[in-house]
């Protein structure tokens, strides 16, 4: 599975973290870590490392379509094989 760190910024609003996570689940990528930070200007900030066979392209399109959303970066791209890591740590 290929692993990728996003970055999210969007307005402050209590439903904004459901739609994100929803959004993320039905284009079929699973998350890995998450960490959020309230700014002082009242926006959020999301960092997320997402795994899935589809394409990041995909998941942005998505994200930048709600209207809370303001921002997307990617950091960079990781591809690892998750199961194989998993199967060496197990020995």
């Amino acid at each position: 599975m290929n692993q990728h760190n996003i970055t999210i910024e969007a307005r402050f609003c209590p439903e904004i973290l459901e739609r994100i996570l929803r959004v993320i689940r039905h284009r079929g990528f699973h998350i890995c870590s998450m960490n959020m930070n309230i700014t002082e200007s009242n926006n959020i900030n999301l960092s997320l490392t997402v795994s899935s066979q589809r394409p990041l392209e995909l998941l942005c399109s998505q994200l930048t379509k709600l209207a809370d959303v303001a921002g997307i970066q990617v950091s960079h791209q990781q591809k690892e094989k998750l199961r194989f890591m998993n199967a060496l740590s197990a020995m």
